[in-house]
């Protein structure tokens, strides 16, 4: 007797809906943040283009701090160092819910959109390299188009008035979340300064003691944000990029909850610090980093300097060769079908609108290129690359949006109007209460 065929698992499906309801809370406030990115972006580029452009230069390299704590930094320098750091903190809890309970904590589950993340950051290095080797230039740069600006993404999706299905909302987020730990690890790695050995041993023994206030269940903010603030001073004077004390904390707190607790210190820290990350973290970066001069000389040599160049065709091209393909392959060799309602034309779409690098592509710009002069080329090669991401991206994606409309309105139909979208109950009976922690 043959044996059954394998099933073949489906890919873009619906979701389980507390995986629903946790990808839309999650994508709600950073739309919200991302309008405001986008404000903060275009204002900083239109003052710094303005005849006041010094008062915008004096501002942002005003110093302050504490000199005998050596954290006498300039305004910019605290937006990337400080604020950052609860961007990642948030990141760090993100990551943590997907290996526990969301996308990633299966293998099967995680096969797809890891393999697309570490294909969508593989080929735009390499494609990055490719060109500066051919040109004569620096390689110092290549990790600047690896990071997918999940912000950014999701403001052109509002400004659009898209209806993505919340699977391939899922699916982006999903991407950004690896790409955010790629990018963790690369700045920890590979753009350290003179370590500090002594600092160092104090940033780790403040992680030692914060985990254990977690294991042991200790609560209360009078503990955790000294705590915090401290690891992440020593961590800065230590020689390794401060946000990482961020991330590193985000995957210490606990996502899973105890008998009788309605929320775990993961949710709520979330709860607190997303709006504050989304809101006013990374649009301060944004406005503070994103603020270069343009001229017609300098858009040229964009396209002419071959760093520049390997970054805009590293977002563009590299993020949706790496991206789609990765997909592609994955599906077919783990056997996962493509939803039928959807097509991959939709999945290319998405890597398109995964060219936008805005926030941490440029952090990694800054860090890769000290010198000014240099910085601010990858900075408009950074800018340029994703606007043509989310420029191309936008009629993919318009051009599809009758269809997605469909899918989004079935899937939050509810006639009978107990709570649970119709659609649910249809394909799997009783909807399971969530245990998400």
């Amino acid at each position: 007797m043959a044996p059954a065929p394998r099933e073949r698992s489906p890919f873009l499906g619906l979701l389980p809906l507390p995986e629903r309801t946790a990808v839309t809370q999650a994508l709600r406030t950073e739309t919200v943040g991302g309008l405001v990115l986008l404000a903060a972006a275009v204002v900083a580029l239109v003052w710094a283009n303005t005849p006041w452009s010094n008062v915008y230069e004096q501002i942002r390299h005003f110093h302050f701090g504490i000199p005998a704590l050596g954290l006498d930094l300039s305004v910019q320098h605290w937006t990337a160092d400080g604020l950052l750091a609860i961007f990642f903190l948030v990141a760090g809890i993100e990551l943590k819910r997907e290996f526990v309970v969301g996308e990633l904590r299966t293998p099967a589950t995680a096969a797809l959109p890891v393999v697309a993340a570490l294909c969508g950051m593989v080929v735009p290095a390499a494609l990055y390299a490719a060109t500066v080797m051919s040109g004569g230039g620096s390689l110092e740069g290549w990790a600047v188009p690896m990071a997918t600006d999940i912000a950014f993404a999701l403001a052109v999706l509002a400004v659009l008035s898209t209806h993505l299905p919340s699977a391939l909302r899922a699916f982006l987020l999903t991407l950004a979340v690896v790409d955010d730990l790629g990018a963790i690890l690369i700045i920890a790695i590979f753009f350290t300064s003179d370590l500090n050995f002594l600092a160092l041993g104090g940033a780790l023994a403040g992680l030692v003691v914060f985990y254990l206030l977690q294991r042991y269940r200790v609560r209360g903010w009078w503990w955790y944000v000294p705590l915090g603030i401290t690891t992440w001073a020593l961590m800065y004077n230590g020689g390794v990029h401060a946000t990482v004390a961020g991330v590193a904390m985000g995957l210490i707190l606990r996502t899973t909850r105890d008998k009788g607790e309605n929320s775990t210190p993961a949710e709520r820290t979330s709860h607190l610090l997303h709006p504050v990350s989304a809101g006013v973290a990374v649009p301060l970066f944004a406005f503070f980093a994103a603020g270069v001069g343009v001229s017609a000389a300098s858009l040229g040599e964009v396209f002419t300097q071959p760093e520049p160049l390997g970054v805009v065709l590293g977002l563009v091209i590299g993020k949706t060769l790496g991206i789609f393909a990765g997909t592609y392959l994955a599906a077919r060799y783990t056997k996962a079908q493509l939803n039928p309602d959807l097509a991959w034309a939709d999945v290319f779409a998405l890597a398109v609108l995964a060219g936008i690098g805005f926030t941490v592509a440029l952090l990694i710009g800054e860090l890769a290129f000290p010198d000014p002069t240099a910085a601010e080329h990858i900075k408009a090669a950074v800018l340029i690359g994703s606007l043509i991401a989310a420029g191309l991206a936008a009629l993919l994606i318009k051009r599809r949006n009758g269809i997605y409309r469909r899918l989004y309105e079935d899937e939050n139909r509810d006639d009978d109007h107990d709570g649970i979208p119709d659609i649910y109950q249809r394909t799997s009976g009783p909807v399971p209460a969530s245990t998400d922690g």
